[in-house]
């Protein structure tokens, strides 16, 4: 499932619920026990994505997004970008080796944007984590997706219509590994809001960081 298959998912015929950013810290100190107890280390990339909109109204969610993370940025030296993807899908991507950081720019965007009237174009906001590399093997920043130094990336996609979160750990030809997931969630569940129903922990592949 790509991008585009994911926001006819989660909205079907009906309009997209205001966005539930309130549950998005969860991930903060959740953080320390994914990196201590399950051996995922925050990758310091992250990003939040945006449904398409129309060309105005693009022009003037860009324009508020770049101000507001120029702004923002001058306070945590976060990196940042935005780029569209080939379904027109609008990316806020963030860079920081402080995970604080990220997801408080991550929470800022999304907040303002939703004051701004932009609620119901927030798609979805994701974190990247990578797993200890194995024994003899040498790490490496990877590309989207791949094994970085025998680890693998490990996404954990907060929903916004469900104001849950769930992990995502895609592997070479669009497969995903199923098991680890389910451990994530058994171990992560009392700590954040994991999305119950496992029919919506949507794939998304082609993750640009």
């Amino acid at each position: 499932m790509g991008l585009r298959d994911f926001m006819d998912a989660i909205t079907g015929r009906s309009r997209l619920p205001k966005a539930k950013s309130e549950k998005l810290f969860a991930i903060s100190t959740a953080s320390i026990t994914l990196e201590s107890n399950m051996g995922l280390k925050p990758s310091g990339a992250a990003g939040i994505c945006f449904k398409p909109i129309g060309a105005t109204a693009y022009e003037s969610a860009r324009q508020e997004i770049e101000e507001l993370l120029e702004y923002s940025s001058k306070e945590t030296e976060t990196e940042f970008r935005l780029e569209k993807d080939e379904f027109n899908f609008l990316w806020a991507i963030f860079k920081d080796p402080d995970f604080e950081d990220l997801v408080a720019n991550i929470h800022l965007v999304s907040q303002t944007l939703e004051d701004r009237g932009f609620g119901e174009q927030i798609l979805c906001a994701i974190y990247r984590f990578d797993s200890e590399p194995e024994a003899g093997t040498t790490g490496h920043e990877g590309r989207p997706g791949e094994k970085t130094g025998g680890g693998k990336a490990v996404y954990w996609i907060y929903s916004f219509k469900q104001g849950t979160y769930y992990p995502f750990i895609p592997l070479s030809g669009r497969q995903r590994d199923s098991p680890f997931e389910f451990r994530l969630r058994t171990a992560m569940e009392m700590e954040m809001p994991v999305e119950k129903n496992v029919e919506k922990w949507y794939p998304l592949w082609g993750i640009p960081f």
